[in-house]
């Protein structure tokens, strides 16, 4: 089911944050949104989850606006990992990847195939060892598994995730972004914005460019990653090469 973004305009502490913008998203590819701080990026990805409503435009899923859906209805199809969420208090791992399957339950708490939802998004996530450690314990790159998982466990038509990667070491990265392709590749939407270009291009199918609040690229990495747009966006000067595993991006100073 497409999620789609229509002329989304959106004003935040008197700033422009959105300018018009429309984007359309198909299930079945991972979609980057990449820009330099302030572009908009995190803002968008709330609109798409539904959870800031803009001044003006919709998110559609499907061809029903995301508004006139009730909020579970929406939470049960689309799943946002927010950027860098604060978790204060101690609960062990498993309770907290089991809230991932709240839009599920009634009164009745978890049931056998909720337990068993949880057991498999944490063995995706590589966190299952954790099960019983309190989060606050972990690592900033344990906890950012861990967040993954509980996106999983509630097995969601779209995966919202704001720099999903930032906090994960090299190797965990390339676990995420496997597991990030074995989504898009089970038919699931993915959308992730990433600040590491290389990553970016190596991982999506799709780019889209944010800068001040519009879409100024949008198109498979090696057309949207290009010097001339990394300059307009970020203000560099970049060299792309072709690296072992694909397209490496090179800042090499500021543009002009």
């Amino acid at each position: 089911m497409r999620l789609s973004a229509i002329d989304l305009h959106l004003t935040l502490g008197g700033a422009a944050i959105l300018k018009g913008l429309s984007l359309d998203f198909e299930p079945g590819a991972v979609t980057a949104i990449v820009g330099p701080n302030g572009a908009g990026k995190s803002s968008l990805m709330s609109c798409l989850a539904g959870l800031r409503t803009p001044d003006r435009g919709e998110v559609r899923l499907g061809d029903v606006p995301l508004a006139r859906r009730a909020a579970r209805a929406r939470a049960r199809r689309i799943a946002l990992m927010e950027q860098s969420p604060q978790i204060a208090w101690a609960v062990d791992v498993k309770t907290l990847v089991g809230l991932g399957r709240t839009p599920f339950l009634g009164a009745r708490g978890l049931a056998a195939e909720d337990h068993a939802a949880v057991a498999r998004a944490m063995d995706r996530a590589d966190v299952a060892r954790f099960a019983d450690r309190p989060v606050t314990h972990l690592s900033g790159g344990e906890r950012a598994r861990v967040l993954i998982a509980r996106a999983l466990a509630g097995d969601p038509q779209w995966l919202l995730a704001d720099e999903p990667l930032a906090e994960l070491d090299p190797g965990h990265q390339l676990d995420a972004a496997v597991l990030l392709r074995g989504l898009a590749m089970a038919g699931k939407g993915v959308v992730v914005t990433l600040h590491d270009l290389t990553l970016a291009a190596r991982l999506a199918d799709r780019v889209v460019v944010l800068a001040g609040g519009a879409v100024i690229a949008d198109g498979p990495p090696r057309t949207a990653l290009t010097p001339a747009v990394l300059a307009q966006a970020y203000g560099v000067e970049a060299r792309l090469s072709e690296g072992r595993g694909g397209l490496l991006i090179d800042v090499t100073g500021r543009h002009g």
